[in-house]
């Protein structure tokens, strides 16, 4: 799993269980390489007007084109990356055509975003290079979270409060490290004021003015200190799923996106990849390593609340979490009110 995300990365080609050879669209420098077959996503299909052709092009699932001639990667970085649809508006003809090796292919997508990449390859191609294999199922265990386990602790005084632990979490085969900060005084016997805040660098190092991330963290922290202030405690859950779970790097195209007027679910859907990738079972098995099994959740997002109880954490409380909006974020918060379900007002 961990060498074929690398692979990826390196633009190397992979080949899941059974299925042809795939070469990553974005990464790959393979020049001689050329196949008149691409694997795309469905949103990147249906940007690309190929929806209409239900049979092989089905919801969610991944989409297998089939071009008039051979192309290479330049000629197919187009259908991958929408900051070329101006550049290169007309693509295609091309025909939609049934996956034979569907579990393999939602594999090779989900590797390309764990990686933050396009979500694009050259399918079956001539002259790819040495190939990286793997199996679908081996996406399995790196998906459970039940591999997830603290890895450290230790006292840290932040400039909310003195009295805050942060405890770092670890996974084999994952090198994103989640941690908790724990503010106040544990006391099992009450329910903990919990924020699921998934990392952010615009928002949360830069001070970002497109999102209101970095003010909803230190609201939660000054929340959780008044509530240990008064007897009880706290526990931030800091996620290392940046964009929502599809990487800084899409991130950004996002945001190149939604200058040009798209917003933050079109964005996502024209780069290929989903609204919300985020994964809210690991905040789950991160609460149970820190013995809490009831939550008061702060929160606009019902699906948090929804997710987390599917995992088996009871939340108690549904605590609203609205921060003024700004001339720069207004039309994103509107796009999680009106289209994300966010409890907004």
């Amino acid at each position: 799993m961990a060498q074929a995300v690398d692979a990826l990365r390196h633009g190397w080609p992979i080949k899941v269980g059974e299925a042809p050879v795939l070469l990553p669209v974005e990464t790959a420098t393979a020049p001689e390489a050329r196949s008149t077959y691409a694997l795309i996503s469905a949103a990147r299909a249906e940007t690309l007007k190929l929806t209409n052709q239900r049979e092989a092009a089905d919801g969610h699932l991944p989409v297998l084109i089939r071009a008039a001639e051979p192309m290479g990667l330049e000629e197919a970085r187009p259908i991958a990356d929408p900051s070329l649809d101006l550049v290169v508006p007309l693509k295609g003809p091309f025909v939609a055509e049934r996956i034979e090796h569907m579990a393999e292919a939602e594999a090779a997508m989900e590797l390309a975003r764990i990686a933050g990449i396009l979500p694009a390859f050259l399918h079956a191609p001539e002259d790819a290079g040495e190939v990286v294999a793997l199996e679908a199922g081996d996406l399995a265990p790196w998906a459970d979270p039940a591999g997830l386990q603290i890895a450290a602790r230790a006292h840290l005084p932040i400039s909310a409060t003195e009295e805050a632990e942060l405890v770092a979490f670890r996974k084999r085969d994952d090198m994103r490290e989640h941690v908790a900060l724990v503010i106040g005084n544990p006391d099992f016997d009450r329910a903990p004021l919990v924020r699921l805040h998934s990392e952010c660098l615009t928002g949360d190092i830069f001070g970002s003015l497109k999102c209101d991330c970095g003010p909803q963290l230190d609201a939660a922290l000054a929340a959780m200190a008044d509530e240990a202030a008064q007897g009880g405690w706290g526990i931030l859950l800091y996620l290392r799923q940046e964009g929502r779970g599809i990487g800084l790097i899409n991130k950004l195209r996002a945001y190149r996106l939604q200058d040009e007027g798209f917003d933050t679910v079109d964005a996502n859907a024209r780069l290929g990849l989903p609204v919300e990738a985020r994964d809210f079972p690991v905040a789950a098995r991160m609460l149970d390593l820190l013995g809490v099994d009831a939550v008061r959740l702060l929160t606009n997002n019902p699906a948090k609340v929804e997710a987390l109880e599917k995992a088996g954490v009871s939340v108690t409380e549904r605590v609203a979490h609205q921060l003024p909006a700004n001339p720069h974020n207004t039309r994103y918060l509107a796009t999680k009110r009106d289209r994300a379900g966010h409890l907004l007002t």
